[in-house]
This record gives C-alpha cells, sequence and structure tokens, in this order.
C-alpha cells in the first residue's frame, strides 16, 4: 500500500502558521483590527453622531446611556474617541508606509552600492538623529501649518533614518553570503539582486521597524497634540482630547483624561505585539514548526 507525501508547504503557509501560533501577536492583531473597524467605521458604530452637544446634560460619568460618559459640551464620549481614533490611527499607519519604504529603500542602496551612497545617506541619518525630534516637528509645523498631511510628511521624514540605518546594517551581512556571490556570477544585475534576493530576507526586521514606526507616530502626534503644536480643531485626535482634559487630574472629571490615553495605550501595545509576531514568523532563519 502507497501512502502519499503531503504536499510541501508555501513560505506563506509557514509564516502564516508561525505567526498565529504567536499569542500575544494574535491578541494585538485582535485589538488592532477592533480598534481599525471600531474608528473607521465609527459613522455606522458610534452610538451619537459626531459633535452632538447636549449643553443641559453636561459632563457625566460613565453610564448605561453613555459607555465612557459625556464631555463639558454633553457630547458622547465613546463616540467622540471613536471618531477622534481616526486621525491618530491614520497619521500612524501614514508615517508607518511612508518611512518604511524610504528608509528601507535608501538603506538598501547606501549597504549594497556604499561608497559615495553610502557616506550620503549615514551622514543625512547622523543629522536627523541628533537634532532634536520634538523641536524639528514644532518648528516644522509652525512653519508649514498643523494640517494632518503635514504631520504625516514631518513624521516620515524623521522617522525613515531608524529603518535605513538598520536596514544598512543588515544588507552589509547579505550581501557577502553565497547566494548572492551565485546571482553575480549568473549575471544578475545589482537591482535585481537587491530587490529579489536581500529585501526578501529582511522582511521580519523591515516589518518589525514599520511597527514601531506606526507605534512610535501615534505616541508622538500625541504628545504634539498634547503641548499643542499637532492636530488643531475643529480636527479631533486622541492626543488633542488629552491636551483639552490635562487640567482635570483629580477630579470628577478625570475620566475624559483616562480614556484617549487608554486608547493610545492599546494601540501601541497592539501594534508592538503583531510587530514581533510578523518579525518571528517572516525570520527564514527560523525553525520549521
Amino acid at each position: 500500500m502507497t501512502t502519499t507525501a503531503p504536499a510541501p508547504r508555501t513560505q506563506f503557509q509557514l509564516a502564516r502558521r508561525r505567526f498565529f501560533r504567536h499569542q500575544l501577536a494574535v491578541a494585538g492583531l485582535a485589538v488592532l483590527a477592533v480598534l481599525l473597524v471600531c474608528c473607521f467605521g465609527a459613522d455606522w458604530i458610534a452610538p451619537y453622531a459626531r459633535n452632538a452637544q447636549d449643553l443641559a446634560l453636561g459632563p457625566t460619568p460613565p453610564s448605561g446611556a453613555h459607555l465612557l460618559g459625556t464631555d463639558e459640551l454633553g457630547r458622547d464620549y465613546l463616540s467622540e474617541v471613536l471618531y477622534a481614533g481616526r486621525i491618530s490611527l491614520a497619521i500612524g499607519l501614514s508615517v508607518a508606509v511612508l518611512a518604511t519604504v524610504l528608509g528601507a529603500t535608501l538603506g538598501a542602496i547606501a549597504g549594497y552600492f556604499g561608497g559615495a551612497a553610502d557616506e550620503i545617506v549615514m551622514r543625512v541619518t547622523d543629522l536627523f538623529l541628533v537634532v532634536p525630534a520634538i523641536v524639528v516637528l514644532a518648528l516644522a509645523l509652525q512653519g508649514f501649518g498643523k494640517s494632518p498631511v503635514t504631520i504625516v510628511l514631518v513624521l516620515a521624514g524623521l522617522f525613515w533614518t531608524f529603518v535605513a540605518r538598520v536596514v544598512r546594517g543588515q544588507v552589509l551581512s547579505l550581501r557577502e553570503k553565497e547566494y548572492v556571490a551565485a546571482a553575480k556570477v549568473l549575471g544578475a544585475r545589482r537591482r535585481r539582486i537587491v530587490v529579489r534576493h536581500i529585501l526578501p530576507n529582511l522582511t521580519g526586521v523591515i516589518a518589525v521597524n514599520a511597527s514601531l514606526s506606526a507605534a512610535n507616530a501615534v505616541i508622538v502626534e500625541s504628545t504634539l497634540s498634547f503641548l499643542g503644536y499637532g492636530v488643531q480643531p475643529p480636527e479631533t485626535s486622541w492626543g488633542n482630547m488629552l491636551s483639552q482634559a490635562s487640567g482635570l487630574i483629580g477630579t470628577d472629571k478625570s475620566y475624559l483624561l483616562y480614556f484617549p490615553g487608554l486608547f493610545i495605550l492599546l494601540t501601541a501595545i497592539a501594534i508592538n505585539f503583531v510587530g514581533d509576531g510578523l518579525r518571528d514568523a517572516l525570520d527564514p532563519r527560523g525553525a520549521r514548526p
């Protein structure tokens, strides 16, 4: 009696299996998915309309009618938090994508080609690293405006340096590997070697740095908004809500400060857990399950 050998798993199937065996990563992905659905679907999910005021009601603590209470204008706080999350999450994800693409590209060029390209990229990253990010952000936003688009561009212009340094270091090591030498012998062009042979082996590293960029962007945007340099009314973000409630610590309205902070904390932790899971799942040197 002959038995049929099981079909070999693809790299995607192996990575998916490793990821879903990472319990914290799965939990982080679930939390992040709920946040994204609730915030970007707030028009259908939020219990009350955006900025729906009830001045006669005023601020009330959490209750059955208002799960997170109401603010000074009588607005349902859960609804306001969900709508504000749109801006915070959109900024975090946009910064992660732009910074990762730019940083990975420049880091790969610097690490593989070396020479003048390496010197230019590394000196620029050193310049960005020695300048305080908050000062640069505050000055840039003061000069170019405080719209969400400006915040995304400025944050991406700062965060790409971290990705570039990590990718460059990895590429310096990978370019000496045997499979890269074999590709050169076979006549592969340098661009093809970088795109097809080196960058795929950095997927885990890039994924982790992308997740860190997203989490850092959410936190930095909240810090800027808290200091008055970030998102401005009528737009709201979690940092903006923190700023508006900053003087309520120790009062019966302190819940207006705690809930936006809790959403920022949950988002940062969830993104980092997902990044850890992606690193373990996409690492080609990981053990075969």
